[in-house]
């Protein structure tokens, strides 16, 4: 085990469009596309429990999300749309960007031009889907960085003899650093893939193709994807008030007029709508500690609550797994945004917002809402809109990024549909 992994492991285990087609058609593109509003350890609990009642361990969980790649030589593309950050099948393109963050040196801003550049040479090609601050992207891929960049796009590309890492965010710009590999590993590397399944929309004459982001990823044969099933797991409410500190016997549990399970302790509230949202107001009390530590990093700090998450979720997830999905720091503290994926494909609400929204407040939880879902691969296979009307939809807005995901709007069974972004 790596001192790397060892650090924070000791630290988690000690701080616990519309176009006119018949109704038809219309009807079906509904469920196919839908437009997105754009995303701007374990626990300590200071609550009194019973003697006899003892809470659940906490569950130590790694961070992991979706990835999409793209590996080009001059023979062609490959991409995928369906990898994890601890699939086996990103083990090699992983490898590789965990030995170019730990050799990277001397980050420089760069510029639009010289990242598109990139993409034109032997490449691998990173998209972490949301933006994330680099050491907790680094810590997806097992490696360190301490530079205060973020990055959501990352391209290995090869130039001269070596390789140079470039980063994109939208927020911060652009930037480039030298980095300790050589081409010839790179080179080795992009051909272990078959090449020519990949374009990006900047490479199509097609003007649908040219409305939607130029970094849209488009696959030829599309991704086969299962359909999901939705279900919300919150029945065993007393493991979840254990789970959060709440004494499960307390006189001050009851049901409001909306059907929502309150519970008060002191100063806080914790509510469990009916739609499988739980949320959580501190009132100011210090009682839901995230972490003990003045230092703590950010990381450490995602750890925690990444790992308070899935025990919330416990064995409930299903085939499903969440994801870190936005870190923000503001005036009043730190706001963490977690997502579900399923094989490496985001599943989105209909309404745009997050799956889990946690306000840190000097190591406290503050505010917290949670919508606890349960999603289960099914047998049958998700029918993808054609492309082309999937454009022709998409191109109403203009610029967007089209992509491949789902969209829970509630119960039931959901398939994968093209998302405009």
């Amino acid at each position: 085990m790596s001192e790397h992994t060892r650090k924070h492991r000791d630290f988690i285990q000690n701080i616990t469009i519309a176009l006119l087609f018949v109704s038809a058609v219309l009807l079906f593109a509904q469920t196919q596309i839908y437009g997105l509003g754009v995303h701007t350890g374990s626990f300590l609990s200071g609550s009194d429990l019973s003697m006899d009642i003892a809470a659940p361990n906490q569950t130590e969980a790694a961070l992991t999300a979706p990835v999409r790649v793209v590996a080009t030589s001059a023979f062609g593309r490959y991409g995928s749309m369906a990898l994890t950050t601890d699939s086996d099948s990103f083990e090699p393109l992983r490898g590789l960007l965990e030995q170019a963050l730990l050799s990277a040196q001397d980050y420089r801003a760069s510029n639009g031009q010289s990242f598109f550049n990139a993409l034109k040479s032997t490449s691998i090609y990173y998209d972490f889907l949301v933006p994330l601050p680099l050491p907790v992207l680094a810590e997806l891929v097992r490696a360190d960085a301490e530079e205060s960049v973020s990055a959501r796009r990352l391209i290995l590309a090869g130039e001269g003899d070596g390789v140079s890492l470039y980063l994109w965010d939208d927020a911060t710009g652009y930037y480039r650093c030298d980095t300790a590999l050589s081409l010839e590993i790179l080179e080795q590397t992009v051909n272990q893939y078959e090449l020519g399944n990949a374009f990006f929309a900047f490479e199509s004459s097609d003007p649908y193709v040219q409305s939607v982001s130029p970094y849209s990823l488009f696959l030829d044969p599309e991704p086969v994807l299962p359909e999901l099933s939705i279900s919300i797991p919150l029945s065993d409410s007393d493991r979840l008030l254990l789970s959060l500190g709440f004494n499960p016997n307390t006189q001050y549990r009851y049901t409001d007029s909306s059907g929502a399970e309150v519970v008060r302790e002191g100063e806080r509230t914790l509510r469990l709508h009916t739609d499988g949202t739980l949320s959580y107001q501190s009132g100011g009390s210090p009682a839901l500690v995230i972490t003990t530590s003045e230092e703590a990093s950010l990381l450490e700090i995602v750890e925690a609550a990444n790992s308070l998450l899935h025990s919330l979720l416990a064995s409930a997830a299903g085939d499903a797994e969440l994801y870190v999905e936005g870190v923000e720091q503001t005036e009043d503290g730190i706001l963490l945004r977690f997502g579900y994926q399923a094989g490496g494909v985001p599943i989105r609400f209909r309404d745009g917002q997050s799956a889990a929204e946690i306000t840190v407040v000097g190591g406290v939880i503050s505010d917290m809402t949670f919508r606890v879902r349960q999603y289960t691969v099914e047998g049958t296979v998700s029918l993808l809109l054609p492309l082309r009307q999937a454009l022709a939809i998409a191109a109403q807005q203009e610029g967007a990024e089209l992509s491949i995901g789902y969209a829970d709007g509630g119960a039931g069974t959901i398939s994968a549909g093209w998302l405009a972004e």
